[in-house]
């Protein structure tokens, strides 16, 4: 795969919205979740979806797209990709050359102009066209 640098270009990452709504639903739990021990469990959801919101993403690397989630991840190498595509709600999906689908955490219709542009993989002006409508 060659020498990939440890830093990324760029990172997507969900809206910082997420982040917020999960900080406020950690201190919302704690007047329940610490009221009882047999409640305490109730503080795993809000820290999971914090925990989420702060690693999900799509790091792009000049040969490669890294997708994180909770647990783990996948590097696709831009050789195994044929086609970068948004779903009717925005959100861009990979298609690699075996078929498989691996959507891009984060990478929607909006910023997938600079993920390219960050990959050195600029749209040619009639993709840009068709990535605009």
């Amino acid at each position: 795969m060659g020498d990939v640098s440890s830093s990324p270009v760029l990172r997507v990452r969900k809206s910082g919205a997420v982040l917020v709504a999960a900080l406020i639903a950690l201190v919302g739990t704690a007047p329940v979740a610490g009221s009882s021990w047999a409640l305490s469990p109730l503080f795993l959801i809000p820290i999971a979806i914090l925990v989420w919101a702060w690693r999900a993403g799509t790091d792009v690397y000049p040969e490669e797209l890294r997708v994180r989630a909770l647990f783990g991840g996948s590097r696709v190498p831009f050789t195994r990709i044929t086609e970068l595509a948004p779903d009717e709600r925005g959100r861009v999906s990979a298609l690699l050359d075996n078929g498989n689908v691996i959507r891009l955490t984060g990478v929607t219709r909006d910023n997938l102009p600079r993920v390219l542009e960050a990959s050195g993989h600029p749209i040619a002006a009639g993709q840009r066209d068709a990535a605009d409508q």
